[in-house]
């Protein structure tokens, strides 16, 4: 329960932070699919003996960057290049997996993910790319702001919006990829968009909507795993779903806040 304790308040906070620019850029769909991609590395690591997050990393990387130069070179929508791609490599997953007789392990538990299984080793791996995906995100932290609200004119400024937006794919991939043993594949997008979207519903700004966000998200990780461990549910599950309730939360004090008048 400590390293799930850890593992789930790291992964929150960080997939509610990355999901401001997911909201404002309008990628929600864009972490669901980058998720399911991911399953096809796992399947590769495991056929190849090696490291499952390593296997995800890399098709979740390739997959992120192969969604942008599809839309940007091919000039095919964002949200068709996304679908053409991952579902194409979560296909690739499951066809390998189901050409395999027996298993010694159980690759469909990452599809909702098994937080309490965390070692000490996934600990470790967990902090270091957090703190690496932040880092970055600091780091860039003007640019992706300013191509997140108008690309063209950020373009204009001298930014290079095209490498900032792949940059950004990038780093949703890893904070993908780390969220996968919390919440699993079919819960990732969630973590990643329901915070961020309550916060929406409660702020104009950028700065204080990341961190409203960040707030909601390590609620809902932290709350999420003591709730899943008195009730006896899927962490996971638990934990988006008290996300869900946030973001209803927060509708209901917007409508609220402007029956009384106040801005």
């Amino acid at each position: 329960m400590q390293r799930a304790f850890v593992t789930s308040l790291l992964v929150s906070v960080l997939c509610s932070a990355m999901g401001t620019y997911v909201v404002l850029r309008k990628l929600a769909f864009i972490g669901d699919g980058i998720a399911h991609a991911s399953f096809a590395g796992i399947v590769i690591a495991y056929l190849r003996g090696a490291d499952y997050y390593i296997g995800a990393g890399i098709v979740a990387i390739l997959t992120a960057l192969g969604i942008g130069f599809v839309h940007r070179r091919g000039r095919v929508a964002l949200d068709t290049a996304i679908g053409v791609l991952f579902t194409g490599a979560f296909a690739l997953g499951i066809f390998l997996m189901s050409r395999q007789r027996t298993y010694s392990v159980d690759l469909q538990s990452f599809l909702f993910g098994d937080i309490l299984s965390v070692n000490h080793q996934d600990v470790l791996m967990i902090v270091a790319l957090a703190l690496a995906v932040a880092f970055a995100t600091a780091l860039l932290w003007r640019a992706l702001l300013y191509t997140s609200f108008d690309p063209v004119v950020a373009q204009a400024g001298g930014m290079n919006a095209q490498l900032t937006e792949y940059i950004l794919l990038v780093l949703l991939a890893l904070t993908i990829i780390i969220s996968l043993q919390a919440v699993g594949i079919v819960l990732v997008a969630a973590l990643l968009v329901t915070p961020a979207a309550a916060a929406y519903q409660l702020t104009t700004r950028f700065s204080r909507m990341m961190a409203i966000s960040t707030l909601l998200g390590a609620i809902s990780g932290a709350g999420g795993l003591y709730l899943s461990y008195f009730l006896r549910s899927s962490s996971g599950a638990t934990i988006v779903l008290l996300a869900t309730v946030l973001f209803f939360l927060a509708i209901g004090g917007k409508h609220a806040r402007n029956a009384l008048g106040k801005p």
